[in-house]
């Protein structure tokens, strides 16, 4: 069996690669970055340093590795033979690695099983971004796209910090992994994959992931922000923070048991597990890294605006949210590219306007004034730093 894996870093070494290789897979790892791709060309193996509750090191070897954008002709041809196609490289960037998969799934066999083909990507429905793109390169000479390849979407959850220097391809992860995947479009023909779990209703897993692990995370990262502290680990040890996480992640869960109909135990105990994992010493995280990117955080049907305006629908005033949303206005790390264009939106233009342009909601929405009024705020305190 082989998988052609888009996204040779942290994620896709430490996590997705590990587990299509624990499968049974051959893994062909594909990625724009030169050096990266000579470094898994000329090795054997590299480990997987799971930290936390019973950690463990994990070797993936049986890989070969590919550069996708010199390299696009051997690309498309391993496609043509593959099993599986995942991606890790960025919800962004699934509309630039589609034309490939879209030549490679034209040019397989007629006999061959159709493509399995899954985003493994912190977005709602990825793979349904990436079947679009794939449509819009698609040639209608090679026949029915709906023939040749099914599209399954998937939630992913795994803290895979930064590294540290001198690990070479070895990546160092949590133990804790989680990834789910909607088995409908399969047809009873879903891969084998151990590590992996399939649902029939991926929805409400997708929410629970992201209005709990990515909403508390973040919430971490801006409120260590504001603290002055570093690490995330550190962030949750300051009671303070810790407090406004865990209120944060009061509000989403009334919200993932009222709208999913998850058990208040069953989601306490997920909130529990999830608040200990922010809290692992051994993740050399930081508020940087996770915070990084708040203009893509405070979009409207993400971590923070998401499960707000959802409650504020249901006439609940988001008041732990509202403080992490605050705080995300707040994130003026320079070296952010888009730290630094929050901070031109909000210095530039009326708050009415910027709260728009920020969080996609519109004035008529019940979440838009209280918004609005935390957009004046930052305005009235001066922004300086990342501008």
């Amino acid at each position: 069996m082989k998988a052609v894996h888009f996204g040779a870093g942290n994620i896709g070494r430490g996590f997705v690669g590990l587990l299509l290789h624990e499968a049974g897979y051959e893994v062909v790892f594909a990625d724009v970055a030169e050096d990266l791709i000579a470094q898994l060309a000329a090795a054997d193996s590299y480990k997987v340093h799971e930290v936390g509750e019973n950690p463990t090191v994990r070797t993936v070897d049986n890989f070969r590795a590919i550069n996708s954008g010199t390299q696009e002709h051997v690309l498309i041809s391993e496609i043509t033979t593959a099993d599986i196609v995942t991606t890790a490289v960025g919800p962004h960037i699934l509309k630039f690695v589609a034309p490939a998969i879209a030549k490679g799934i034209a040019a397989r066999s007629a006999g061959l099983a159709p493509l399995q083909v899954m985003a493994c990507e912190n977005a709602i429905n990825a793979t349904d971004i990436l079947r679009e793109a794939i449509v819009s390169s698609w040639d209608d000479a090679a026949g029915q796209l709906a023939d040749a390849a099914v599209f399954a979407n998937t939630a992913v959850d795994r803290i895979v910090p930064n590294q540290e220097p001198g690990q070479g391809l070895d990546v160092t992860v949590e133990t804790f992994y989680e990834w789910v995947i909607d088995r409908t479009p399969f047809g009873g023909a879903a891969p084998v994959i151990p590590g992996a779990t399939f649902v029939d209703q991926l929805g409400p897993y997708i929410e629970r992931k992201l209005f709990t692990v990515n909403t508390g995370h973040a919430s971490a990262a801006y409120f260590g922000f504001e603290a002055g502290l570093e690490k995330i680990s550190d962030a949750m040890a300051d009671q303070d923070v810790a407090a406004d996480v865990r209120a944060v992640l009061d509000e989403t869960k009334h919200l993932l048991v009222a709208k999913h109909g998850f058990s208040h135990d069953e989601q306490e105990a997920y909130v529990q597990k999830i608040l200990s994992r922010f809290s692992n010493p051994h993740l050399p995280d930081t508020v940087h890294r996770v915070g990084r990117a708040p203009l893509r955080k405070l979009s409207r049907h993400e971590r923070f605006i998401g499960p707000a305006a959802e409650l504020a629908e249901r006439g609940i005033v988001p008041e732990a949210l509202l403080g992490a949303i605050a705080s995300a206005l707040r994130f003026n790390d320079p070296a952010d590219a888009e730290a630094v264009e929050l901070g031109q939106i909000l210095a530039g233009i009326p708050a009415e306007e910027a709260t728009e342009r920020i969080t996609g909601l519109t004035a008529a929405h019940p979440l838009f004034p209280a918004i609005c009024g935390l957009v004046e705020e930052r305005k009235a305190e001066g922004i300086t730093a990342a501008v």
